[in-house]
This record gives structure tokens, C-alpha cells and sequence, in this order.
């Protein structure tokens, strides 16, 4: 029996690991690093939304958001895929007035006729791109969405309609991005929340930090080609 056992074992370890490669391999990989930004000289290679006056600013390796209502903060240059863009997050909590630790949002490979929005979000309604927003709803949800520039419709699967990942206070987390062809991906912590096949891939757009009434700190952003 004890023989058997060892043989069975032996055969499923190796199915395992070979599961486990084939997975890692599907995970596009970072080539050439094409822009960083370490928050360390303001706020030049931003443009910053508000719905109500709050405070956005980029200093001392920190993109920090204090905000009482919508913000979205754009990156002023656009992003061609394959791409796969990197940063890590902090949802802040310590009794400010904003402290509600709900909303790390993002929109990428984003495209409209339109050049400034207000920052309300049913302003981006008319977007074509990705978004998702992890922990939002007060922290109640995640979701996926791929945005296809109508002014209602704002397309929701019920696979892309989590309760998790959520959010913690105060604690660091890595957010990947990827825009590879029709592969697009959303990870937190190195694990894939969302993979999706898109057929019809929005190859080029803009990406932006989306956060409501919230206090959030953005470090270490990267955007990296696909190898």
C-alpha cells in the first residue's frame, strides 16, 4: 500500500508543477522599461480631475490623493500596448475627514473625443478603454469593466463582479497591469484578479489613477513594453 501510495504521488507532483509552469508562462513577462516616475518632481507628468476641491501632489517618492470626492489623475502621455504597467498602492487611514479607505481605481488604454472631464465618474461614462475598481462600493466590491463609449451603458459580467479582492488600511499593495493584444489583465499582490480575452483589444490609450472621497498614496510607477 505504502508503495502505491509513493507512485501516485509521484505522478500528480509532476502534472502539478507542469500546471504551475504553464500558467507562469501565460503572465506576460516586463521587457524595456519606457517611463517610471518615483514622485519626486510634482506633478508634471500628471493631469489632475476633481469633482470637489481636495488635494492631490507628488512629492518625497509619493503621489498622494486626499480627496472628498471623485479624483481621476491622468498620465500626460499616451500608452501603446503591449504594455504592462506597474505601481504600488496604500489606501491611508488615521482620522482624516477623507479617511474612508474604499475605491483603487484605474482606467487604462482609455480613449474619447473629449479632453477634461469634471470628475464625477458618470463623466467618464463616455470612455473606451478598461477599468477596475478594487474595493469599491465602501469597500464592498471589485469589478472589471471594459468601457464602450456610450454615455449609459457601462457593460458589467457577472464573472468580472467580485468581493474580492477588498481593501485594507494602511497597507501596501502591487497593482500589474497588463494590455498585451487581446490579453488583458488585472493583478494585485501577484495574483490575477482579472483575465480577459478581448477580441477586439483597445491597443493604445490613456491610463489614470481613479479614486472617491479617499485618501490614497501611489509610489514606484512603471510602464514596461511586453516581451
Amino acid at each position: 500500500m505504502m508503495i502505491a501510495k509513493m507512485s501516485r504521488k509521484s505522478r500528480v507532483l509532476p502534472v502539478f508543477a507542469t500546471l504551475l509552469a504553464a500558467a507562469a508562462s501565460d503572465t506576460p513577462q516586463a521587457g524595456k522599461l519606457l517611463f517610471s516616475d518615483d514622485f519626486t518632481h510634482g506633478l508634471a507628468n500628471w493631469r489632475v480631475e476633481l469633482e470637489k476641491p481636495g488635494v492631490v501632489e507628488a512629492k518625497g517618492g509619493i503621489l498622494s490623493m486626499d480627496v472628498p470626492a471623485g479624483c481621476t489623475v491622468w498620465l500626460r502621455r499616451e500608452l501603446r500596448g503591449p504594455v504592462i504597467i506597474e505601481y504600488e498602492a496604500t489606501m491611508m487611514s488615521g482620522g482624516g475627514p477623507n479617511d474612508r479607505v474604499s475605491d483603487l481605481n484605474c482606467f487604462w488604454m482609455a480613449s474619447d473625443a473629449r479632453v477634461r472631464r469634471s470628475g464625477a465618474f458618470a463623466d467618464y461614462n463616455t470612455l473606451r478603454g478598461y477599468y477596475v475598481g478594487q474595493g469599491g462600493n465602501g469597500n464592498t466590491t471589485t469589478r472589471f469593466r471594459r468601457y464602450i463609449g456610450d454615455p449609459v451603458l457601462r457593460p458589467l459580467l457577472p464573472e468580472h463582479d467580485l468581493k474580492a479582492p477588498l481593501l485594507h488600511a494602511n497597507t501596501p499593495v502591487k497593482i500589474r497591469l497588463v494590455a498585451d493584444g487581446s490579453r488583458i489583465q488585472y493583478s494585485c499582490d501577484g495574483k490575477i484578479v482579472f483575465d480577459f480575452h478581448d477580441p477586439a483589444a483597445y491597443k493604445r490609450g490613456w491610463f489614470a489613477f481613479r479614486t472617491t472621497f479617499s485618501r490614497l498614496e501611489i509610489r514606484k510607477f512603471r510602464v514596461y513594453r511586453c516581451l
